[in-house]
């Protein structure tokens, strides 16, 4: 449908359009007045006469609704039609990381036998409280899709929102809380890991109570991590008042900088329980406060979420990926910090993607298919975007992934990637989604398991792309799809990617009691 010089007649639902399909994609008004200019910034509209158009208390020139139905990826004339607002597919939160199951009997989880159960259960596999407990945590932050406006007010107050920051502005902020700043020299040393992999390890920073952060010198010459390092004790200032109940600052080493972990595993100490809590609130803190949500969630915009980006500002790409998943206004992303051969640091999923491999324990039978895996083998430092269908039992899920091959502070290689599930943004467009997977993994099959993405595939989800705006998921496209799986074991592909024969599977008892019972009847 054209849109001519009557259409101010037809534009009753106009603006209540437009704002349902703004909120329905999570956009503020600053964020869709930034889309706009991005794509035509003569005409693009400001915040304030933006809001007049959802209102009603303005009409838009034609030329300005052309470009907004370019950005919401709908046809002009839509926006003039007779009907009310739209219903928007949106998909709604999902719990993140492993879905909950209902478990049965009840008392067998009651709180007096978890309190017996769990200490042995981590005595037998070598579980340290400290380890447990981080995982309790991400569990928690992936069912909050990494929301927690607490710890965001909290850095925005003390930063005022000003983005970016400098070593200098940092050292202020220092000043004003009254803490003091010394210096040590200690130089990478080899230490072991949770797993007992000797790993470099740099022992960067700590805070001694009442006032006084302990810097090692390396940092002066790396002011990205030095900024984090800052902001982190800044936090622990803010947030806990300087008591020095948390962990020193290291790269690599032991899973989260923890303490030796104790040799009798009897009971989960609350001390563990309190340093994973306290160094998770000033991890997050500090990120929130180098990257303000507001400024931050705009310079991604502007950037196209480049991973790189953080160059120009002065962070590190980990932080840059971190952040991300927390102020972007999409919720279904993914984070892996990965160090080879196979052992995950850090890892998020508030959009439910199962794990390549445990990060409490590598396995023998990983999918080689990851981008992770990928990266670690590649000799490259640029970024590397990928599309995957994740096949799992009968279910498929299309996944979008950015990864990048990177050093730590200690110079240790690993790999970083961010990811998001592109299924929500496709249903929120009106596409069906399932039929979209399954059509790039019937190519990829067709290929055993690398193909090129259908054309119409590919323009389902560029038409998506256009609101969700990030850059690397269009790079992704022009590269081949692959299917991926938790485990090569499962591979569905006719030729396995690990290599090894496929084994036949050997009957159950279950199907061997059926077999039993049709004997009998006949």
């Amino acid at each position: 449908m054209a849109i001519g010089t009557g259409y101010l007649r037809k534009a009753h639902f106009l603006g209540a359009k437009i704002r349902t399909l703004r909120k329905g994609h999570r956009l503020t008004l600053d964020d869709l007045s930034l889309r706009c200019m991005q794509v035509d910034r003569k005409t693009a509209p400001s915040v304030s006469y933006l809001s007049m158009i959802e209102t009603g208390k303005r009409m838009p020139s034609e030329k300005l609704l052309a470009l907004l139905a370019e950005v919401l990826q709908k046809d002009p004339g839509w926006f003039l039609d007779d009907s009310p607002q739209p219903t928007i597919a949106v998909a709604g939160k999902t719990s993140g990381g492993v879905a909950g199951i209902p478990l049965e009997p009840g008392f067998l989880f009651s709180r007096e036998q978890l309190r017996t159960a769990l200490p042995e259960l981590l005595s037998q596999t070598g579980t340290s409280g400290r380890q447990f407990a981080s995982l309790l945590i991400r569990s928690y932050q992936e069912a909050r899709h990494n929301r927690f406006p607490d710890l965001e007010r909290a850095a925005e107050e003390i930063g005022g929102k000003q983005f970016p920051l400098g070593v200098d502005e940092l050292l202020a902020i220092v000043k004003k809380l009254n803490l003091e700043i010394k210096w040590f020299s200690r130089k990478p040393f080899i230490a072991r890991d949770d797993a007992g992999l000797e790993i470099k390890t740099l022992f960067r920073s700590f805070f001694e109570p009442p006032g006084t952060i302990y810097l090692n010198r390396e940092l002066e010459d790396q002011p990205a991590r030095l900024k984090y390092d800052l902001a982190c004790h800044i936090g622990h200032k803010v947030l806990h008042d300087g008591d020095g109940l948390r962990s020193c600052q290291a790269t690599a080493g032991q899973l989260g900088a923890s303490p030796r972990p104790e040799t009798e595993l009897k009971e989960i100490k609350e001390r563990d329980v309190l340093f994973a809590w306290r160094d998770f609130e000033c991890t997050f803190f500090a990120g929130a406060l180098l990257c303000p949500k507001l400024p931050f969630r705009q310079f991604l915009i502007r950037t196209a979420y480049s991973v790189n980006a953080g160059d120009q500002v002065g962070l590190t790409p980990s932080l840059i990926m971190r952040r991300m998943t927390a102020v972007s206004p999409y919720l279904h992303w993914h984070y892996f910090d990965a160090y080879p051969p196979g052992k995950l640091r850090a890892v998020y999923r508030g959009n439910g993607i199962p794990l390549p491999w445990g990060n409490m324990r590598m396995v023998s039978d990983p999918c080689r298919q990851w981008a992770v895996f990928r990266m670690l083998k590649r000799q490259t430092s640029k970024p590397y975007a990928q599309i995957s269908v994740l096949q799992k039992q009968d279910e498929a899920r299309l996944y979008a992934c950015e990864s990048l091959r990177t050093k730590d502070s200690a110079g240790n290689t690993h790999v970083i990637c961010a990811g998001i599930d592109l299924s929500p943004a496709l249903q929120s467009q009106g596409y069906d989604a399932a039929g979209i997977v399954e059509m790039i993994g019937a190519a990829c099959r067709n290929q055993n398991g690398s193909a090129v993405i259908p054309e119409e595939a590919r323009r389902q989800i560029l038409s998506s792309l256009k609101i969700l705006n990030i850059g690397w998921v269009e790079q992704g496209l022009d590269e081949p799809a692959s299917i991926i799986c938790p485990r090569s074991t499962s591979c569905p592909r006719s030729q396995p990617c690990a290599g090894r024969p496929r084994q036949r599977q050997r009957p159950w008892l279950d199907e061997i009691r059926e077999e039993i019972l049709g004997e009998c009847e006949n």
